[in-house]
């Protein structure tokens, strides 16, 4: 039997820079021109509107940094969405719980 060995890094070899997928790379964009007109709208407004104008760089940033047994966080949060969002159904079949026809219980 062959065996192949495969590495680690082998889907990171898909992304953009090896670290971005393309929507990523979208997110950290819009987050930045939307921080650059920010800062272009109120000028030297004081240290509130300063920080009020990197505001939607810092969400970008959260939403593609790397967390462990996911891509990001972006990732994280439409995992536990879906998750929370799908509907389950869950059918109890206990030791003492009969189902199926009488012949598949042996009668």
């Amino acid at each position: 039997m062959t065996e192949y060995i495969i590495p680690a890094n082998s889907k990171k070899g898909q992304l953009l820079f090896n670290l971005f997928r393309p929507i990523d790379l979208w997110i950290l964009v819009i987050g930045g021109i939307a921080t650059l007109i920010l800062f272009f709208v109120f000028g030297k407004g004081g240290i509130f509107l300063t920080v009020a104008s990197l505001i939607p760089i810092a969400i970008a940033l959260i939403l593609v940094y790397p967390v462990a047994n996911y891509h990001n966080v972006l990732v994280f949060l439409q995992e536990i969405f879906l998750f929370y969002m799908s509907q389950r159904q869950f059918s109890w079949k206990g030791w003492c719980i009969r189902s199926g026809t009488e012949t598949e219980q042996g009668r």
